[in-house]
């Protein structure tokens, strides 16, 4: 009886806090309308916002009390604006969400915030960690071959995860852990700060994980080795294993991240599981030797250096910019020689 009316009890509260949510949009995009559209008849006047919104927060405040300060009558102009299309809106978020994401001015940024939300739940909390971590931004560079239809991709669909790649992130934030930068610390004291913050750290991996277990053994002809993390991942089937290294990437970590693999992949795989996927997070990590000691491999092993401190984010965007700048540069070559080619072959015939 107890379990029964818990559960009716609670159905009826998320019912009833979906419906007050509905209704505050409704009501604060509304508002936004009625704003604009009287501004745009007098929008000779140069004064008329601050003055009209002024009066009409003081005029509101006086009848309806709470919830209309000037401030939230700038907010629910700019809601309107963002989304001129009241069919747009999704009912999962809350006005809390909408008052994030509509500062975001990139469009594309911003569709995919919209759509991580709605894709992974996020709270409020989650969103405006992951804005300050720029993760659009560490997705684009991930594997460093940033393109307008990667870019595109993110923005409709949000983080769509089809391939072992699609889970890694450069680079991985621990602000959580609250490490200063330059403290020296040990990799099982990071490791036992990751698993104390687990909930913090599955944020940051990304969604569709789950915590294994850390320390996991491995016994090969009676000398055990110990991998540092291991992680499930329920959208890609298959086991993730995460190495940490407090130091520069060695060549004898992919070596030993290799072995890691090649024996989830024979012992430990059931027969639905994928392919596990290594990730070795590294203080820095060098990209030619990276590509020399992966080539040939058919495991799935990735390097990524983590930070302590949320990244700078002019630095990720003007990166981001940069490797589309190259992009379209050297599509631009290719097609100047392609011209030039057909123009030089038709003058010989």
């Amino acid at each position: 009886m107890i379990q029964e009316i818990t559960n009716l009890v609670e159905e009826v509260k998320y019912n009833l806090a979906n419906e007050i949510n509905k209704s505050i949009i409704y009501v604060y995009w509304n508002i936004g309308r009625i704003i604009v559209s009287n501004e745009n008849e007098f929008n000779n006047r140069l004064e008329y916002g601050k003055e009209i919104l002024k009066g009409l927060s003081d005029e509101l405040t006086k009848y309806l009390v709470k919830g209309y300060s000037m401030s939230n009558l700038k907010y629910m102009r700019v809601f309107y604006k963002t989304y001129p299309n009241f069919d747009e809106l999704n009912e999962k978020l809350s006005w809390s969400h909408y008052c994030e994401l509509m500062i975001i001015k990139d469009i594309d940024k911003r569709n995919f915030y919209e759509k991580e939300c709605i894709n992974s739940n996020w709270s409020v909390r989650e969103l405006k960690r992951q804005l300050d971590t720029s993760l659009f931004e560490r997705l684009l560079l991930s594997d460093g071959k940033v393109n307008k239809e990667k870019v595109l991709a993110l923005s409709k669909e949000g983080q769509i995860l089809n391939k072992p790649s699609d889970i890694v992130k450069q680079p991985y934030v621990f602000e959580f852990l609250g490490i200063k930068e330059q403290k020296p610390i040990l990799e099982k004291d990071l490791e036992y700060k990751l698993i104390r913050h687990i909930e913090d750290f599955l944020l940051e991996l990304g969604k569709g994980f789950m915590f294994v277990g850390s320390q996991q053994r491995i016994t090969l002809n009676n000398t055990d080795y110990y991998v540092d993390m291991v992680f499930y991942n329920k959208f890609l089937k298959s086991y993730v294993l995460i190495d940490l290294k407090m130091n520069n990437l060695k060549a004898e970590n992919l070596g030993q991240m290799n072995l890691y693999l090649n024996y989830y992949e024979q012992i430990v795989n059931s027969e639905d599981d994928g392919k596990p996927i290594g990730i070795i997070l590294c203080a820095e990590k060098d990209n030619i030797m990276l590509e020399f000691a992966l080539g040939g491999l058919s495991n799935n092993i990735f390097a990524s250096t983590y930070t302590y401190y949320i990244p700078n984010k002019e630095q990720l965007i003007n990166e981001v910019e940069k490797v589309l700048n190259e992009t379209e540069k050297k599509i631009l070559s290719m097609m100047l020689k392609i011209f030039f080619f057909t123009i030089s072959y038709l003058f010989h015939l």
